[in-house]
C-alpha cells in the first residue's frame, strides 16, 4: 500500500472520531446489540456469542451504510475531488484510503464486543477458537459492506441516496439467503443466489472454521466493489467516446464475471481452518485409524438429488467435505460415489434396495405451496454388510455414524456387554438413548443377579458389566459375583441412586442402600445419602400458568454439572443434566487410581431428603454449607504404572461410578444428548475401546453459563451493556471537545 493512501485512510479515520455523529452511531450499534445479546444469553444459559453474531449481518448493514455514505458522495457534492486530483493521489489511492479508513472505524465499534467475549472467557468454558473465528468473520463482514457502502457512496452526490442504496443492498445479500425467499425460488436460481448470499458463508465462519471458500466469498466480493467503486471515480475524467473508457468496460465486466465464477462454481475448492478447542469439524484420531486400519474395500455411496431445498446446500457441503476427508484419510481403501437417481435408473433401483427413498419438501410455485420429491440419504458398504442412512438429517454426528458402521461391519467380533438385571436394576431396553448411543458395536446380554444359582462372570467373555440403578439391597451371591469380576480384571459401569422417589407416596424420596456401598468404598469411592443441588448451574423448569403468564424458575435439584477432569471420558464434553442425583465423595484416593469426571459448580449443596422438592421455595443457605460436589468418577487401579500392573500385583479391572441414573432416562438424556454421548463414552473406555470416544464427543453444543455469585452475573452484564458505551461517550467528549484547542495548536506552529 502506497504512502499516498494511508494518508487518506488516517484522515478518513481521524475525521469520524473527531465528530459527534461516529460516536452516536457507536453507542447506538454497541447499545442495541448487547442489549439483545445478553438478553439471549443469559435466558438460554448457554456460554456463546452467537447471539450476538447471528444479529451481526442485519445490524451491520444498517450501521455500515449510515458509516461510509459521506465518504465518496460528500467529496462529490463539495467538489473536492478535483482539488485531490491536483495532489499526487490517484483514484486507486483514493478509493483504498476510503477503505482502510471505514474498514477500520466498524473493526474499532466491533472491538467494543471483545470485554464481553473475555468476560464470558473467564465465567465459563466458552471456547476461544470460535471466538477468534467470529471476530475473523465479523471482520471479513465488515469489509464487504464497507465496500458495497463505498461503491454505493460513488454513484451520487447525496448522502441519504448513498445510504438508501447501501442499506437495500445489504439487506438483498442478506434476504436471498433465506429459506422464506428460497422456497419461492427455481432450485437452480435459488441455489445460485445462495452461493452468492452473506447468510451461509458467514454462518459457517461463525461456527468456528475458517474455510477458503467463505474467504474468498468475501474477499472477492469486497474487491469486486472497491474496483466498481475505482471506475465510478475514473469515468468522470474519460471521454465516452474513448478507447480507455471502452477498455474499461471490458475490464469491469470481466471482473464481475470473474466473481461470480469464482463463487458459483468454486464449490470444489477445499481448504479450511478449524480453529474450535477440540477440532469438532477435523476428522479424529480415533477416524483416522480405523480407516488406516481397513484391509479391504468399504463403498459409501451419496444418493442426493440435484434439486434439494437450498436450505440443504450447505449441509450438503458439509456431507461431501466429511466424505472428502474420509477418502483421502483412507489410503485407498475408501470408495466414495455421489449418485442422482433422479437422472439414473440405475442409481433409483439401488437407493430402493437399499432402503433409500425420496424425501417431499416444499416449493412456491404460481402463488401456492407444491410438493416435490429428492433423494438425501448413504449407504455404506462393506462385503455382503450395509449401513443405511435413509435421510442425513444432521451433520454434527456424520462421522461418529459412518467411523462406527465402518468399525463394527470390519471388526472380526463384537465385545459383550452384560447388563446386571434384578433388584430394581434397568436393563438396556429401559435406557433407550444410552442404547442407541451405543448402536450396534456391541453385544448386549442380560444377567438377572437374584437368582437361586448365579454363575460366574467371566472377564474373558463379558468385557463390561453394568448396573443401572438398583434400589433393593443385593443378596451376598450377587455382590460376590461382581467383586470377583472385578478383581479378575473385568470392568464396571455403576449407576447409583442415593435415592428413590416413589410416586404413589407423593415423590417422598426415600434412601437406596443396594449393598454396593461397601464395595465401591474399598476402591476410595463413598456414595453419599443425600441429594445433590446446585445453585448456580441447573436446569429450568415450569412453574404452570399463573394468570396469563407461564412461570420459568430455576431447579436447583437438576443440576447441570461441569467437566472435573480431562479425562478421555469426557475430554470434548461441556456439561451433563442430572436429576436427584447423589454426590461421591473419595476416601482415600492414593494409588486408587480414582479421577473425578464430573462436579458442580463452587455454589453446589447437599440437601436433606426431608426438605422439599417443589422448585418454588427459599433454595438460601449460609456461606459454609457451599462447594463442589462430585458426582461422577473413574477408577483405574491399573493406572498408576502404565502397564496394567498395580504394585506388582495382578490388576483390578476399570470402573465408573456415576451416583445418578435419572440423568439417561429419556426426559433428561433428550433435553441434554451429551448425557448419552457421557455413558457411552464411559462403555467404550472401560472395554478399552476408544477409538471412537472423541468422535463421538464432538458435541457442538456450546458451554453453560452459570455465575457462583450474582455479583458475577451483574458485572458482566451491566459492565459491558453500560460501562462499554459509557467509555465511548468519554472518550468523543474528549476527543470533540479538544478538536478545537488542537486546530489552535496547529495553527501556532504554523505561524510560527
Amino acid at each position: 500500500m502506497r504512502r499516498s493512501a494511508w494518508t487518506v485512510a488516517k484522515a478518513e479515520l481521524r475525521g469520524y472520531f473527531d465528530h459527534p455523529t461516529a460516536y452516536i452511531l457507536v453507542v447506538a450499534f454497541l447499545g442495541l446489540s448487547l442489549f439483545l445479546t445478553f438478553r439471549t444469553m443469559y435466558a438460554s444459559g448457554a456460554a456463546s456469542m452467537r447471539p450476538f453474531f447471528d444479529l451481526l449481518p442485519i445490524l451491520l448493514a444498517i450501521f455500515v451504510p449510515a458509516a461510509t455514505m459521506r465518504s465518496l458522495a460528500e467529496e462529490k457534492r463539495g467538489g473536492t475531488l478535483e482539488w485531490l486530483s491536483a495532489h499526487p493521489l490517484d483514484e486507486i489511492d483514493l478509493v483504498v484510503g476510503k477503505f482502510l479508513g471505514n474498514w477500520l472505524f466498524v473493526c474499532l465499534t466491533l472491538a467494543g464486543s471483545l470485554p464481553t467475549s473475555l468476560g464470558l472467557l473467564l465465567v465459563s468454558e466458552a471456547d476461544p477458537g470460535i471466538l477468534i473465528a467470529q471476530y475473523v468473520g465479523a471482520a471479513l463482514l465488515a469489509a464487504q459492506l464497507v465496500a458495497l457502502g463505498l461503491w454505493a457512496s460513488s454513484l451520487t452526490r447525496n448522502q441519504i441516496s448513498a445510504f438508501i442504496l447501501a442499506a437495500l443492498l445489504s439487506f438483498v445479500l442478506f434476504l436471498i439467503g433465506l429459506p422464506v425467499v428460497q422456497i419461492g425460488l427455481p432450485p437452480l436460481i435459488g441455489g445460485a443466489l445462495a452461493k452468492l448470499s452473506v447468510v451461509s458463508h458467514f454462518q459457517n465462519v461463525a461456527r468456528g472454521v475458517l474455510d477458503l471458500r467463505d474467504v474468498l466469498y468475501f474477499l472477492s466480493t469486497g474487491a469486486l466493489f472497491l474496483v466498481l467503486s475505482w471506475v465510478m471515480l475514473l469515468r468522470e475524467r474519460l471521454s465516452r467516446t474513448g478507447a480507455d473508457y471502452g477498455r474499461l468496460r471490458l475490464g469491469t465486466t470481466a471482473v464481475v464475471g470473474l466473481v461470480l465464477v469464482l463463487n458459483l462454481l468454486g464449490g470444489h475448492i477445499r481448504g479450511r481452518l478449524d480453529l474450535t478447542r477440540e477440532n469438532l469439524f477435523t476428522l479424529a484420531p480415533g477416524t483416522r485409524a480405523i480407516l488406516r486400519n481397513l484391509d479391504d474395500l468399504v463403498q459409501v455411496k451419496l444418493f442426493v438429488s440435484a434439486e434439494l431445498p437450498p436450505e440443504l446446500q450447505l449441509q450438503l457441503r458439509d456431507v461431501r467435505d466429511l466424505l472428502a476427508d474420509l477418502r483421502r484419510a483412507s489410503n485407498g481403501n475408501l470408495a466414495v460415489q455421489e449418485l442422482d437417481p433422479d437422472k439414473d435408473d440405475k442409481a433409483d433401483e439401488e437407493a430402493s434396495s437399499l432402503g433409500i427413498y425420496p424425501i417431499d419438501f416444499n416449493i412456491l410455485r404460481d402463488n401456492e405451496f407444491q410438493v416435490k420429491r429428492g433423494y438425501y440419504g448413504l449407504a455404506v458398504l462393506y462385503a455382503d454388510q450395509r449401513e443405511v442412512i435413509p435421510v442425513i438429517q444432521r451433520t454434527d454426528d456424520l462421522e461418529y455414524r459412518l467411523a462406527s458402521a465402518i468399525q463394527k461391519m470390519t471388526r472380526q467380533k463384537k465385545p459383550t456387554v452384560l447388563f446386571a438385571q434384578g433388584y430394581g436394576a434397568k436393563a438396556d431396553y429401559d435406557l433407550p438413548d444410552f442404547r442407541n448411543a451405543l448402536g450396534d458395536r456391541y453385544t448386549l446380554r442380560t444377567l438377572w443377579m437374584d437368582g437361586d444359582s448365579l454363575p460366574p462372570i467371566s472377564p474373558d467373555s463379558i468385557q463390561v458389566v453394568v448396573v443401572a440403578g438398583p434400589t433393593q439391597r443385593m443378596d451376598s451371591a450377587a455382590l460376590t459375583r461382581i467383586r470377583e469380576y472385578v478383581n479378575e480384571g473385568g470392568s464396571l459401569l455403576l449407576f447409583l441412586e442415593a435415592v428413590h422417589l416413589d410416586p404413589q407416596g407423593g415423590f417422598q424420596p426415600i434412601p437406596v442402600y443396594s449393598g454396593l456401598e461397601p464395595f465401591i468404598e474399598e476402591f476410595g469411592v463413598h456414595l453419599g445419602t443425600r441429594m445433590v443441588a446446585d445453585l448456580a448451574s441447573n436446569e429450568r423448569v415450569s412453574l404452570g400458568q399463573r394468570g396469563i403468564f407461564n412461570i420459568i424458575a430455576p431447579y436447583p435439584l437438576w443440576p447441570v454439572v461441569r467437566r472435573a477432569s480431562d479425562h478421555v471420558i469426557t475430554r470434548s464434553l461441556s456439561s451433563l443434566t442430572l436429576g436427584w442425583a447423589g454426590y461421591l465423595e473419595m476416601t482415600d484416593s492414593v494409588g486408587k487410581g480414582i479421577t473425578p469426571l464430573w462436579q458442580t459448580t463452587e455454589a453446589g449443596i447437599v440437601r436433606a431428603l426431608d426438605l422439599p422438592l417443589v422448585p418454588d421455595q427459599d433454595w438460601s443457605v449460609p456461606p459454609d454449607q457451599l462447594g463442589v460436589r462430585t458426582v461422577a468418577v473413574a477408577v483405574d487401579p491399573g493406572a498408576e504404572d502404565g502397564e496394567g500392573n498395580a504394585g506388582g500385583k495382578s490388576r483390578t479391572g476399570r470402573m465408573v461410578v456415576v451416583a445418578d441414573l435419572t440423568f439417561l432416562e429419556p426426559q433428561f438424556a433428550r433435553a441434554n444428548p451429551q448425557n448419552a454421548v457421557f455413558a457411552a463414552n464411559a462403555l467404550d473406555w472401560l472395554a478399552q475401546d476408544e477409538a471412537l470416544i472423541r468422535i463421538r464427543s464432538k458435541v457442538r453444543v456450546p458451554p453453560t453459563l452459570a455465575f457462583t455469585s450474582d455479583w458475577s452475573r451483574h458485572a458482566l452484564k451491566w459492565g459491558n451493556l453500560v460501562g462499554v458505551p459509557v467509555l465511548f461517550v468519554l472518550f468523543g467528549i474528549w476527543r470533540v471537545t479538544g478538536r478545537r484547542r488542537r486546530a489552535e495548536g496547529r495553527w501556532k506552529e504554523v505561524m510560527a
